[in-house]
């Protein structure tokens, strides 16, 4: 068998190019599917220096011809694992989104620095094409949510390979607000985290007990209560192995006598919430799904409530308030206001407070 190598990569490329700078369009297109079909055919046996010369080859082919034929190149060699990376390159970053389209959406070949050049460049088409790659990085799907229309959104989130990160989450889920159907795409990724969940339950709830509610006033307050409970149902069914975990590893150290205020406040720091609430429970003396309640509210009191009756610190709580801010990507609170606030607190009080909570969270169980 003859091998690949037997002649000269500088001889393939000067006869083919000699034999270009005299052809018609249509030839120089003839002749590309001719050196498509053979690269195909034996991607797999190529050297990387065959690689390199087939590169060279198309980037002289793909001159002057037209669009048609650099989108049959491009859905040829898109799927290729081997593909000729410069040739890859040049037709992700075609503004013809027939051409460039097969290649974002599927070819392994493109580094991550030319995706996200792409991302940050290209129209909506193209971020929708790379929104339906195979694995989508943390940075990508940043640049994706950001500039991406409601339909590249949806596309990512609905992507099972998409990595998300705790700021394009945070952001999600408060565009899921106003958006029914983006909280369903959310709603149903297995690694959204519990906060993220829980929050986006919450206003989920809102938002249908308002819908409800205006198309039958009359019915407003056993729309609520349904509402109310249908949300609780889906909060449980929401626990997640890693909560499970996380609850399982504070009971222990509750029951250890090794939980303190120490080890609560080095959770938040750690940016835990599964384990703080669990904490922040166990030192109160209150069920874990109650401080989940509290814990999620949108105001601070809460917080603060559970953490006066467990007797924390206000260096401790500052601690659990940060957490609750940078996971849920509000703003920014006074720390000065709400420190002389919950030093102002009394004890009495804030167990007066936690018992109604209590009493609100049987309710639905009568």
């Amino acid at each position: 068998m003859r091998s690949k190598s037997a002649k000269p990569s500088e001889n393939l490329l000067e006869e083919l190019q000699a034999a270009l700078s005299h052809g018609t369009v249509a030839r120089r297109v003839e002749t590309l599917r001719r050196v498509t079909d053979l690269f195909v055919g034996n991607a797999v046996e190529y050297s990387d220096e065959h690689v390199r010369v087939f590169d060279d080859v198309f980037q002289c082919l793909i001159e002057q011809i037209e669009t048609s034929a650099r989108a049959l190149l491009a859905e040829r060699l898109a799927p290729l694992p081997a593909a000729p990376p410069k040739i890859i390159r040049t037709l992700a970053f075609d503004k013809v989104i027939e051409v460039a389209g097969p290649v974002l959406a599927k070819a392994e070949r493109l580094d991550e620095t030319t995706l996200l050049e792409i991302a940050r460049t290209r129209g909506q088409a193209h971020l929708k094409a790379i929104s339906l790659r195979r694995v989508l990085s943390e940075a990508l799907t940043d640049v994706l949510v950001t500039r991406g229309d409601e339909d590249v959104v949806q596309s990512t989130v609905s992507n099972p390979g998409a990595q998300l990160s705790e700021g394009s989450l945070t952001d999600l889920v408060t565009r899921a607000e106003r958006d029914d159907d983006l909280a369903a795409c959310i709603g149903l990724r297995p690694d959204l985290p519990r906060h993220h969940y829980l929050k986006l339950i919450a206003k989920a709830s809102l938002s249908v007990r308002r819908k409800l509610e205006a198309a039958h006033p009359e019915l407003a307050d056993e729309v609520s209560s349904v509402v109310q409970e249908a949300a609780q149902r889906v909060r449980a069914a929401a626990m997640t192995r890693q909560t499970e975990m996380a609850r399982a590893l504070v009971k222990s150290l509750h029951e250890d006598g090794r939980l303190n205020e120490l080890q609560v406040t080095a959770f938040a720091e750690q940016g835990k919430f599964d384990e703080t609430n669990a904490g922040l429970a166990a030192l109160a003396g209150v069920a874990v799904d109650t401080a989940e309640t509290m814990m999620i509210e949108s105001r601070t009191e809460g917080v603060m409530i559970l953490a006066k009756v467990a007797g924390l610190q206000w260096s401790s709580v500052r601690a659990i308030i940060a957490m609750r801010e940078k996971l849920s990507g509000g703003a920014r609170t006074d720390m000065m206001t709400l420190r002389d606030s919950y030093e102002a607190l009394r004890s009495s009080t804030a167990q007066q407070v936690l018992r109604f909570h209590r009493m609100q969270s049987t309710i639905p169980a009568a």
